[in-house]
């Protein structure tokens, strides 16, 4: 028969001890793994470093610890790892080549006009991409922008945009011109075979304003290589047969650039750095801005930014000078500034303003060309009418609060650019029409999307 084994009552006591001591011995090396867990890198900023065997090119963060880098400082590192995944997610084409070079107008146009063909090549497949150039404006009639090819170099820092380039998207290949693609095809003219297209054409738009942004970008890369499949449009794309496509002039704002993430809509803009001689002369117009405002009586150098839009060439709908100067002034005098920074490409009228400003507000203004001596002065004088513009654009980005006009892309960039102060990486998107973010104000109307140009907001990466 068998019997149940029973314990002593000094048995039993033992027991509950050892059972009591381990309950809570447990329970502190479970709170030690989770905690533990929790102080490793977040795999959702840091997963993009392994696995990829490409060593970060130089000037270049890949990837930043979050908010330890001001992104609207022009000379910011630039972050890779939200492109990366952008290219690492792409279907690509062998023999699809992409030619980015219908850019043309002022900085925030010519930009966009890149940018925007640099997001679409990669969403077709490209494999091949001709480095972008930049149409020179006419320095006797600013309104004709389609003078001379000139190489990315004329704006930006090339090396900076081929070291990025190579590093976070190494799947697409970078060419000098198109007579370097291998085997590129001629036409009946003799000239490379180039196809142009509107990234608009492959979506179903019936309805839409021709402004509105490409609602289907989501599905532009499958149907448009449903159309390069198909031969009734050409010879499908191969190594040895290359197809080259060039967008028609025309082509921007044209990206919702919240559809790829904040991360990405707030870092892709900086794989076009300025020149480094643009930057050296713009960096020294800001430092002796802010001696000269500390002169005024800013003990930090504190001084408003102005963007005055009146030129020969300002469409007849912007906002006319009796509208952008009083309310640049009304902003001068509520924020107490003593000094202000002008840009504009109007003389007459900059003189006109700074009497104004002096009378009405007590407001000393100056522009680059009073800030500039000697060699300085020379080289800047050696720049075209859109390379000084450059020199106006990062001086303001130092200002303490801009003003600008609407729809300007120049004044819409330089707000996108310093509205990434307020959360860097994380950033929320402008709210335009408003009193802005506490580091810009835009004169203008707010009131219809389209006819008031609103959507560059929605379409411009800062």
């Amino acid at each position: 028969m068998h019997v149940a084994h029973r314990l002593l009552p000094q048995q039993l006591v033992a027991s509950m001890s050892r059972r009591n001591l381990l309950l809570p011995a447990c329970a502190i090396l479970l709170l030690i793994a989770v905690w533990s867990w929790r102080l490793q890198p977040s795999p959702f900023e840091w997963s993009a470093t392994s696995g990829y065997g490409h060593a970060p090119a130089a000037g270049v963060l890949h990837p930043p610890a979050p908010n330890t880098v001001d992104l609207s400082d022009p000379e910011a590192p630039f972050v890779g790892w939200p492109l990366r995944r952008i290219c690492d997610e792409a279907t690509y084409v062998e023999g699809l080549v992409f030619i980015c070079d219908n850019n043309s107008g002022g900085i925030g146009n010519i930009r966009n006009y890149i940018q925007t063909c640099l997001r679409y090549a990669v969403e077709a497949g490209a494999t091949s991409l001709v480095m972008p150039k930049i149409r020179q404006r006419s320095a006797e009639d600013l309104e004709n922008l389609f003078t001379d090819y000139l190489p990315l170099s004329y704006m930006f820092d090339e090396d900076h945009f081929k070291n990025a380039w190579k590093t976070y998207c190494p799947q697409i290949m970078l060419y000098g011109n198109v007579t370097d693609i291998p085997h590129y095809m001629k036409g009946p003219d003799g000239q490379p075979a180039i196809q142009e297209i509107s990234p608009k054409d492959f979506g179903n738009r019936g309805g839409c304003d021709w402004k509105d942004q490409n609602r289907h970008t989501d599905r532009f890369g499958q149907t448009f290589r449903g159309w390069l499949k198909n031969e009734t449009f050409g010879i499908p794309p191969t190594k040895e047969t290359p197809r080259l496509i060039r967008f028609k002039w025309g082509v921007l704002w044209d990206w919702q650039v919240y559809k790829d993430g904040p991360e990405f809509a707030a870092t892709f803009g900086h794989i076009l750095k300025f020149n480094k001689q643009l930057l050296r002369l713009g960096k020294v117009v800001l430092k002796n801005m802010h001696g000269f405002a500390r002169s005024q009586g800013a003990r930090s150098g504190e001084f408003l930014g102005a963007h005055l839009r009146t030129e020969s060439d300002a469409m007849s709908f912007w906002p006319v000078y009796d509208t952008q100067a009083p309310a640049y002034l009304n902003k001068a005098i509520e924020r107490g500034f003593k000094a202000a920074y002008l840009a504009t490409g109007n003389s007459t009228e900059a003189k006109k303003f700074a009497g104004e400003a002096a009378e009405k507000a007590g407001v000393r203004v100056v522009t680059k060309r009073e800030l500039l001596t000697d060699r300085d002065l020379e080289e800047l004088d050696s720049l075209t009418w859109d390379q000084q513009g450059l020199v106006d654009f990062i001086a303001l980005l130092g200002s303490t609060y801009f003003v600008g006009p609407m729809p300007s892309s120049f004044s819409v960039y330089m707000t996108l650019k310093r509205h990434l102060k307020t959360g860097g990486i994380y950033y929320r998107p402008y709210r335009p029409g408003t009193d802005g973010d506490g580091y810009s104000y835009m004169v203008g109307r707010f009131d219809q999307y389209w006819e008031d140009w609103l959507f560059m907001f929605d379409g411009m990466w800062p």
